[in-house]
């Protein structure tokens, strides 16, 4: 796990308050690397989450 601090909160998903944000990674090899997750309960911006995994899927 890797933690990330949520730099923009873009909106609702629609149900069991998951919201998508945008996160910057800060630590390990990934760091500084910008990602889109869901993040589900009570988030804001300058949060710090931790991150399962980094990768893109594809």
């Amino acid at each position: 796990m890797v933690m990330a601090k949520i730099i923009e909160v873009i909106g609702d998903q629609g149900h069991r308050s998951v919201r998508k944000v945008r996160c910057r990674v800060i630590e390990g090899n990934e760091e500084g690397k910008i990602l889109v997750r869901n993040v589900r309960g009570p988030i804001r911006e300058d949060d710090v989450v931790h991150i399962k995994e980094t990768e893109m899927e594809g």
